[in-house]
């Protein structure tokens, strides 16, 4: 496996997010959804990676928004069929590694409390819960989490 930048104007990593949005709406209202659409991933100070097998099938994704004072954890996703092979946590901590290169001190991330297994994969690289950060209002449905570098 190997993870690296790419757009996500790419047909295989558009479904993935399809699949992820089609995945949120079916746990969450859209209230309580807060996904950046492909054009916001490809906005200045994001960082989208991608994870590839070695036939170039797309593994799972993964970004970070530079906030200035910390780094935002979005779009984490992995495909079913390579879930519990170690993709979500790789991922994890090449974003932490670009993160940290580039200088911030934390990453933070808003996750749907109806997600045991990605709330999981959180906790085990690091992150502890926290207040609300950034525009993220107090949410039932939420959990905020912060993992500094």
């Amino acid at each position: 496996m190997h993870i690296q930048t790419e757009t996500p104007r790419q047909g295989d990593v558009i479904a993935m997010l399809e699949q992820l949005d089609a995945y949120f709406a079916a746990l969450y209202p859209p209230e309580s959804n807060h996904l950046m659409d492909v054009d916001s991933l490809c906005a200045p100070g994001v960082v989208f990676l991608v994870a590839r097998d070695d036939q170039g099938r797309a593994l799972g994704c993964g970004a970070y928004v530079d906030r200035g004072g910390y780094g935002e954890v979005k779009r984490m996703y992995v495909e079913p069929a390579s879930r519990g092979q170690g993709v979500g946590g790789k991922l994890l901590g090449e974003i932490a590694r670009r993160a940290a290169a580039a200088g911030l001190p934390a990453l933070m991330l808003e996750a749907g409390v109806s997600q045991p297994e990605a709330i999981g994969l959180y906790e085990r690289d690091g992150f502890i819960r926290c207040a609300p950060f950034g525009d993220y209002q107090p949410d039932p449905l939420s959990l905020f989490m912060v993992r500094r570098l």
